[in-house]
């Protein structure tokens, strides 16, 4: 069966070594720049800027090349307040009794609370729907959850290279989300990514990544 699967050429550019090493460490060292950011600028940003960025995160492979991914580019006023309403309803939950208190003593670092303002502040949102099957039952998708946050991956690189700040938020439940975007059934809320420019007066808390040698094994 596999022999019959229309194959077309592979189009691969083998670089230098010395070009190869110097590309992973420039990115290594503008990746190191990326930040979580809550505080946003309104400005807003150039447009088409997103929907390429959005383009990259489509390249992503994902099981049986299903593509479970639906990204909903938010930037109307109304919508996004919708959005902010819904989410800190839940966050209220959240903090005043759904999290565990180890869970809220993890969360205290990093200055967290039910108010969630960026996500009105920032000029766009991309609310990122995983679609647990086809427009039929019978069109079955496959490792969806894996999938979908190898795209949203690479939406967080894209965007960071492009020069625009973000923030990986998770409301949960988040049910709601597809009802406010009138998505069908099919579609699960998966993450909200607030985007744009970081506020002048933009701050982020004084936390460091793992050393290298605490995550990676060479065997």
């Amino acid at each position: 069966m596999a022999d019959d699967v229309r194959k077309i050429p592979l189009s691969f550019q083998r670089v230098p070594e010395d070009e190869m090493r110097s590309r992973a460490a420039r990115f290594a060292e503008h990746a190191r720049l990326r930040r979580s950011v809550r505080q946003f600028s309104p400005e807003p940003v150039p447009a088409g800027v997103i929907e390429q960025c959005i383009a990259t995160a489509a390249q992503a492979p994902s099981g049986a090349n299903k593509q479970p991914w639906t990204f909903v580019l938010v930037t109307d006023p109304d919508t996004k307040r919708s959005i902010r309403e819904a989410c800190e309803r839940e966050e209220a939950a959240f903090y005043a009794g759904r999290a565990s208190r180890r869970w809220l003593e993890d969360l205290e670092p990093l200055g967290t609370t039910p108010d969630k303002p960026f996500l009105e502040q920032a000029p766009a949102l991309i609310v990122v729907f995983a679609q647990r099957h086809g427009d039929e039952r019978r069109d079955r998708h496959y490792y969806v959850t894996e999938s979908v946050g190898i795209a949203v991956g690479m939406l967080v690189a894209a965007l960071h290279h492009a020069g625009l700040a973000t923030l990986t938020y998770t409301p949960a439940p988040m049910k709601f989300l597809a009802k406010i975007l009138g998505r069908p059934d099919n579609e699960s809320g998966f993450i909200i990514l607030p985007v744009g420019y970081p506020a002048a007066d933009c701050e982020v808390p004084d936390i460091a990544r793992k050393p290298l040698d605490e995550v990676l094994i060479k065997v």
